[in-house]
């Protein structure tokens, strides 16, 4: 077996391959381009439009905070109690 020979075949298809890819790569010269379908844009669109959402809806809160304020929030504990055991039997 000629170990030699087997390099020289090895380095002339190396050559070989070198040579086709410069070829291809200067002939071509066409840019990437990207295109976004239309529920892309769409999705882009509600993603940034969560983003700049607040996380507290203040609708909801402003009343709450009053009530706490003026002291006049009141908890039942049966209440907090029953809420409490019910989110317990949703989470076994």
């Amino acid at each position: 077996m000629r170990i030699e020979a087997y390099t020289q075949v090895q380095q002339m298809y190396s050559a070989k391959k070198t040579a086709n890819v410069k070829a291809k790569g200067s002939a071509g010269l066409s840019s990437d381009q990207l295109q976004i379908s239309s529920i892309g844009k769409d999705i882009q669109n509600v993603k940034q439009s969560v983003a700049n959402a607040s996380d507290i809806r203040e609708d909801v809160v402003a009343p709450i905070k009053a009530r706490i304020q003026a002291g006049t929030y009141d908890v039942s504990a049966e209440s907090f109690a029953d809420k409490l055991m019910s989110k317990y039997e949703e989470m076994r």
